[in-house]
């Protein structure tokens, strides 16, 4: 089957699929958004009724008069920790199984709601021990485990607001994370394990302390993970001797709808990372929400979200959405191709996985492993527990849409293909598995309550099937609040002058259906790439390149379509000393490629990375981004370069490759 064949082709949920659904069928699909639009405030109003538990309810529902700086329930009192843990346990949940932790050795502990409330108050009582109070910034450098979920939860309950940062991340990106959060303390682990070998956490945090301008810290919280040697000062502390001394119970600070829940920083078209801002009363709602609806989440299914918690997926569908929807759900340390690349379905198989949500990432490269090494195909495993498979992080190609639906949903498995934002806080434009026919690579239509629509560059609305900017045009409770410290970047960033600050810019390119009216993401406009569903700025990478300052002049990054990553980051590069070819090349491209890892993150390096005498420029010293973004895709260039001050560059880096 062609791809646009698999773009064309509809498969309706099945009838069982539409009676046993919460949102059953496409009349009750639209008996909701006719809700909203007829009732916006009303609507939501209602929503944060049944779906959230009040200390003091709200009276108002939406404040604009402040826009775009929204308040969603403000005057509303209660708290996030309160509402995963504490609710179940009153509930009658309490005995029930909240997490199944599954080590990177296969080890499995289970933890019921219960016990992760009394781990949680153990961890919110040591926190106030060490002086943190309602309102500190707490950053969480920690791997996949069940302390990291507990830190989350603990600075919930006390007020304060976490930053969790990806174990990742280089220590210079942990610094500025640190010194823009000014956080108070950091929650780390002495190492992490990823695909059987001990990484280390603890020195990054030592490391990025150490440069300085994070003052701000009092303590470092140490994990003991696996117990290896680390560097001790006086200002550490272990986790476990903390925790020996509390009690386990501690009463939840009752905070107001709009008070910071946490900060997530994210890539943006400059270099500096922005500290998107998510409040409390809002994001929560449509946390669980999203989770129950979207994934049809049931009281007896066992929920798996493979994201990390250091992105806002592992925030939304891992640390609060499934906990307060009182849910039983996988938390995974390892990675997907470690002992080998049937480890995820092995996983699906001996948990009796029900509701599976993974990056299409993910699912291209367990494709190329199962082609490489059949016995890892999910074939071999019995994955007949699951009922409802999710994509995020970036749209999934049809071709690998039809493999997943086949190969592990047995072709009877509803794909929830999501398109959302850390900015979002939570699903904007995904299927309802009961509800929605689904297009293979379509995000389909906009969640109950999200007005979504595509415009031109004066904010009217195209047609459908032609192509344009993707926007929302009415706020909604989980949105950005503002990015820490800095409201008019926020301003700037999301609400721009161009729509006169109507709408939320999402920052992708989409097209309408001209038949179904169904959405399909085409891509970042502006200078965000999206690797392996991370967001990272070129300017970052770019950044990064030239700071190191023994070897590079100048260097220019920009994104290609790459099969496996969604898109691949591609460097050009102009060094301090004759340009490098052959088996050079190749040894200062490494070089770069470890210095950008250092700087950032692995996850930032450049697959390509070409050097050239100079870069395309124009008169004025403008770099032709434009013209690069044409020759990493080894497109033939057709746009005018009649203003490039050296036209004949553009030839040598097309031959550098």
């Amino acid at each position: 089957m062609s791809t646009s064949e698999q773009a064309n082709q509809l498969y309706v949920p099945s009838d069982a699929t539409v009676k046993a659904a919460h949102v059953s069928g496409m009349e009750a699909y639209r008996k909701l958004c006719e809700e909203a639009e007829a009732d916006y405030e009303g609507y939501w109003a209602r929503l944060a009724k049944e779906f959230v538990t009040w200390k003091q309810p709200f009276t108002k529902v939406l404040n604009d008069s402040n826009a775009p700086f929204f308040k969603w329930f403000e005057d509303g009192l209660l708290n996030v920790s309160y509402n995963c843990l504490d609710r179940n346990v009153e509930q009658g949940r309490g005995d029930k199984v909240a997490i199944i932790f599954e080590s990177d050795d296969g080890q499995v502990t289970r933890v019921t709601y219960r016990e992760l409330l009394e781990k949680t108050c153990r961890m919110a009582n040591g926190l106030r021990e060490l002086g943190v109070k309602k309102g500190d910034r707490v950053v969480i450098y920690m791997p996949m485990s069940v302390e990291g979920v507990v830190a989350m939860q603990a600075c919930a309950r006390i007020g304060a607001t976490h930053s969790v940062v990806f174990g990742g991340f280089s220590a210079q990106s942990l610094r500025d994370r640190i010194q823009d959060a000014g956080a108070v303390l950091v929650i780390t682990a002495d190492e992490q394990m990823r695909g059987g070998k001990q990484l280390p956490l603890k020195a990054i945090v030592d490391e990025a302390l150490g440069m300085g301008g994070c003052d701000t810290v009092r303590n470092v919280l140490v994990y003991r993970r696996t117990g290896g040697n680390i560097a001790w000062n006086a200002r550490d502390v272990w986790l476990h001797e903390v925790l020996a001394k509390q009690a386990t119970t501690c009463e939840p600070e009752w905070v107001d709808a709009e008070h910071p829940l946490f900060l997530l920083y994210t890539s943006g078209s400059t270099g500096k990372p922005k500290g998107v801002q998510h409040s409390s009363g809002g994001y929560l709602l449509q946390a669980a929400l999203s989770t129950k609806w979207t994934f049809d989440l049931k009281p007896e299914d066992v929920f798996w979200c493979t994201a990390d918690i250091g992105w806002v997926t592992g925030h939304t569908y891992i640390a609060y959405g499934p906990l307060a929807n009182g849910a039983t759900q996988i938390v995974f340390e390892g990675v997907p191709t470690w002992p080998d690349a049937g480890r995820f379905w092995k996983m699906i198989q001996q948990h009796k996985v029900t509701i599976f949500y993974t990056a299409p990432t993910a699912i291209r490269s367990l494709i190329k492993a199962a082609e490489a090494n059949p016995a890892t195909h999910p074939r071999n495993y019995d994955l007949s527990s699951l009922r409802i498979l999710g994509s995020v992080g970036e749209p999934i190609n049809p071709a690998a849409w039809e493999w997943y639906y086949r190969n592990v949903g047995g072709s009877r498995c509803p794909i929830v293909d999501t398109w959302w934002q850390t900015e979002t806080g939570a699903h904007m434009i995904t299927p309802l598995p009961g509800a929605t026919p689904l297009v293979p690579g379509s995000c389909t239509l906009p969640f109950p309550g999200i007005m979504a629509a595509v415009v031109d560059e004066t904010g009217a609305d195209v047609p459908n099937g032609q192509g344009g900017v993707l926007v929302i045009k009415k706020p909604w409770p989980s949105m950005i609040r503002t990015i820490w410290g800095d409201p008019e970047r926020f301003k700037k960033s999301y609400y721009p002058a161009d729509f006169q600050g109507r709408y939320y810019l999402a920052g992708d390119g989409a097209v309408r259906d001209a038949n179904t009216g169904y959405f399909t993401i085409t891509g970042r406009i502006d200078d965000v790439l999206n690797v392996s569903g991370h967001r990272m700025g070129t300017m970052e990478i770019e950044s990064a390149l030239v700071s190191c300052t023994e070897l590079v002049a100048e260097a220019a990054v920009v994104g290609r379509p790459d099969e496996t990553t969604g898109e691949a980051i591609c460097a050009f590069v102009v060094l301090k000393r004759p340009r490098p070819t052959g088996e050079e090349a190749k040894k200062i491209a490494d070089e770069l490629r470890a210095w950008v890892a250092k700087e950032i993150g692995p996850i930032a390096k450049p697959k390509d990375i070409r050097f050239g005498d100079n870069l395309p420029k124009t008169r004025s010293g403008k770099i032709m981004r434009r013209l690069l973004r044409s020759i990493a895709r080894g497109e033939q260039i057709t746009q005018d370069t009649s203003t490039l001050e050296n036209p004949a560059i553009l030839e040598q880096l097309a031959q550098s490759n």
